[in-house]
């Protein structure tokens, strides 16, 4: 039997909250859909999906997120514009003035379990002012059994307060919004913003300090798993297709976005999916557009007609990062346990705007790290006098923003993997082909999900293999299903001349961008880009 509400109440007054109003305490998704329709958090669509809006702010704040310094971590924590530090006295005085303004106010309470491997799991304890965010991450997290509820720890607890706005001069802030993780007291606030995803990426935060401590490969990934049980994971930024490629109806997923590799193979940190839904295609992604129309799943910034109800998938009318949260048990196609063994294949998504990257290539697993660290996709810029012109972005670890120690514990471990379980990488341009955004094309998804296909299922073995003349990197001749041409970029431009200056450029952006690692790595990696 799983604990009661005094028994909660008991806990939450030990740590300082004090005189609540009502407790909801693990309220199903039907109850917190009543919750929020009952208070106007949100309207229903026609296919009912809860629809939400969290404008002003609509996408993560990662200015606004520090991490305390304190004595037990600080050695670990690569500090810095992503890891900004916090005085535990501030930290503390803010926590005082958040749980004093939720005196007298309702709270939803939800008890859950990050990681589905029992060795590494993370009882989580989330403390939430609007029921919305109780049913997020009821959606996003691992719903735990009554035997683990009945004598519920948190490893972590974490308290968001939208409405509590935090005033820099007083707390030490640098806007109103803050997102701020102690290590030490195992606690993360979060206010001034409604925006769902802090919730969830801030336990893939603490994770990823937790479980490199512990041996374990903490990812920034999709993972799917096929017939024969091969596992594959796919790194990548936001709008290179990591949920979107894994969500395969041919294998079954593990999990769309955070992962551990141990020794005994992978496992998903999560129990749902956060996809982006911006301009979303029934053909070209069925799985994720049927659930946009599925009781539970929450519809975050997307566009709906409250007369009619009807949902507009395509607007940008409140922000281009529309995302639906929907837990995987609504997938038709998921992974028992959400495990899988050790990855045979990896594949690192890049969705280059500047039209130059091969479609598919093979990488050694020097080119492995290389990548890894420098975790690169480029985005169309902003409008200026009407021109548009891409722009590279390094996210090492293809998630800098979540990484708490120095990248290279990341980049070791995951090389240290890979040569034990031999993986073979694969690196695949989601982005342009036929020259840069504005003149070339995006690359069709079925040419992408066709080489995908070849290389999970070892059809790329046995074909030849040519070096490009600026990325050495290794093209395939042929693939099933590809026009042959596609396969190497430099062919699908009208004058080669250009290809030759963009992707000059862009081979300087990459050597630009790794003379940070230089001295943590070996010299056949600082030399991977070099024939």
């Amino acid at each position: 039997m799983s604990m009661g509400v005094d028994a909660v109440s008991k806990q939450l007054r030990a740590m300082g909250i004090h005189n609540l109003g009502d407790i909801n305490y693990n309220l199903t998704a039907p109850e917190l859909y009543e919750q929020a329709l009952m208070y106007e958090e949100g309207i229903l669509s026609e296919h009912g999906a809860l629809c939400v809006n969290s404008v002003p702010y609509t996408g993560r704040r990662a200015n606004d997120k520090f991490v305390v310094e304190e004595d037990g971590s600080k050695g670990d924590v690569w500090w810095g514009k992503v890891n900004k530090p916090f005085s535990t006295e501030k930290f503390n005085a803010l926590k005082t003035r958040v749980f004093a303004y939720l005196q007298g106010r309702d709270v939803y309470v939800q008890d859950l379990i990050a990681g589905s491997d029992d060795k590494y799991s993370l009882p989580v304890r989330f403390i939430q002012e609007e029921a919305y965010h109780s049913l997020f991450v009821q959606n996003m997290f691992i719903k735990p059994t009554e035997k683990q509820l009945e004598n519920f720890v948190p490893g972590f607890t974490v308290v968001t307060a939208p409405g509590f706005k935090s005033i820099p001069e007083i707390d030490g802030t640098l806007s109103e919004v803050f997102i701020i993780l102690s290590f030490e007291q195992k606690l993360i606030l979060i206010g001034g913003t409604s925006y769902a995803g802090e919730n969830k990426k801030v336990i893939f935060t603490a994770l990823n300090y937790l479980m490199p401590k512990l041996g374990v490969m903490s990812m920034h990934c999709s993972s799917n798993i096929g017939k024969d049980g091969d596992t594959a994971l796919f790194f990548g930024l936001s709008g290179t297709g990591k949920t979107t490629l894994s969500t395969d109806p041919e294998r079954a997923l593990i999990g769309d976005d955070e992962h551990g590799w141990s020794d005994d193979g992978v496992f998903n940190y999560e129990g749902g999916c956060y996809a982006k839904v911006i301009n979303l295609n029934a053909e070209a992604e069925p799985i994720i557009f049927n659930l946009t129309r599925t009781f539970g799943t929450i519809l975050e910034n997307v566009d709906i007609d409250e007369e009619t109800r009807v949902i507009d998938l395509d607007s940008q009318l409140h922000t281009e990062n529309t995302r639906a949260s929907y837990t995987r048990e609504n997938i038709p196609n998921i992974a028992p346990g959400n495990k899988g063994g050790h990855p045979k294949t990896i594949v690192f998504l890049t969705a280059d705007a500047f039209g130059v990257m091969p479609p598919i290539s093979k990488l050694t697993p020097e080119q492995a790290m290389y990548h890894f660290l420098s975790g690169y996709t480029a985005k169309v810029a902003g409008t200026e006098a009407g021109v548009k012109e891409p722009s590279a972005t390094f996210s090492t670890c293809f998630g800098a923003p979540f990484m708490v120690h120095h990248p290279s514990v990341y980049a070791n471990l995951l090389r240290d993997k890979i040569n034990t379980h031999g993986s073979q990488v694969w690196l695949v341009n989601t982005g342009w082909s036929g020259g840069p955004y504005g003149v070339g094309h995006r690359m069709k998804i079925k040419y992408t999900r066709a080489m995908l296909r070849a290389a999970l299922t070892g059809q790329l073995n046995n074909v030849e293999f040519v070096k490009d003349a600026f990325f050495n990197l290794s093209i395939p001749t042929l693939c099933p299903d590809v026009p042959a041409e596609v396969l190497n970029p430099r062919n699908t431009w009208k004058d080669t001349a250009d290809y030759d200056k963009q992707a000059s450029h862009l081979v300087q952006l990459f050597e630009d961008n790794f003379k940070q690692f230089a001295d943590s790595v070996d010299e056949k990696v600082r030399k991977a880009m070099t024939k």
